[in-house]
């Protein structure tokens, strides 16, 4: 069964970066070379995940750091492709004590002794009344003997400097949307936590935040429905664009955007084109 038309964080932010490259990704579904930084995300992600199914006294540093190279041994077979992140075993071994630096460093954050998820990687949807379908997966929630709810989240890079980081707070309040609506409690806490340098960023939503993400997925999502009726998802340059992997797509770079496969769109998003502009 097909899902129902929607969107998570990571494509609302694709979106507003850039519309070609959230229409290559959700509509055309262009695949994607892996990249060694977001896969390091994944095994550390991983490996804190699976940290919480040891018990509580077990869960040190030492025994977290020595669950990277399993942990990414089994994402190989999984992905036999990953292999040709590295050029040969020296880049690998180093990337792999990348990874562990950052699992290491979590310990500076928090003391996993001392906590017991509610829940892991939890995969959330709500469908909002005449809107889309908000979806997403969760790092981690804890409910408090109170009954108070925490929203975490890790982030593999460094804390953004003041003026930035606006993509990971919409998510975070994103979630926390979500949250409230499925268990019937705002929740109290939304934690970022940056592991390549330590930093933090901690959130209290107020049930004025939570009515403002709203307002703005909504907008975004006209948004995004008006570019699907029109079949005009339009390229945005920007400093980012260095880091995209479809710029032999793009006609900012000389690249040849494939032609738009209008059932595609209706499967995406549950509208028809009705207007061609590009």
């Amino acid at each position: 069964m097909a899902s129902a038309p929607g969107i998570s964080p990571s494509r609302a932010s694709d979106f507003r970066q850039c519309p070609l490259m959230f229409r290559l990704r959700v509509v055309d579904r262009i695949p994607e070379p892996p990249s060694p930084a977001a896969t390091l995300g994944t095994l550390v992600h991983a490996v804190l995940e699976h940290l919480y199914d040891l018990p509580a006294a077990e869960r040190t540093p030492t025994a977290a750091t020595a669950m990277v190279e399993p942990e990414w041994r089994a994402m190989l077979d999984k992905d036999p492709s990953l292999a040709l992140l590295h050029e040969g075993t020296t880049a690998e071994r180093r990337w792999l004590d990348d990874a562990r630096v950052r699992v290491d460093r979590y310990f500076t954050l928090e003391n996993p002794q001392r906590l017991e998820p509610a829940a892991r990687e939890e995969y959330v949807e709500l469908q909002l009344e005449d809107g889309p379908s908000l979806r997403g997966v969760i790092d981690r929630v804890d409910v408090a003997p109170d009954g108070s709810i925490r929203i975490v989240d890790y982030k593999s890079g460094k804390a953004p400097r003041p003026q930035y980081g606006q993509a990971a707070k919409f998510q975070m309040r994103f979630y926390a949307l979500l949250v409230e609506r499925l268990r019937g409690r705002r929740p109290a806490l939304l934690q970022l936590l940056y592991l390549r340098d330590g930093g933090t960023v901690v959130m209290h939503p107020t049930a004025q935040d939570l009515d403002q993400v709203e307002v703005e997925i909504r907008e975004l999502w006209d948004d995004i429905l008006h570019a699907a009726r029109s079949g005009h998802f339009r390229p945005s340059p920007s400093k980012l664009c260095g880091w995209c992997s479809f710029q032999s797509l793009c006609p900012e770079f000389g690249g040849q955007t494939p032609p738009l496969d209008v059932a595609s769109v209706e499967r995406a998003f549950g509208v028809t084109v009705t207007t061609r502009s590009d």
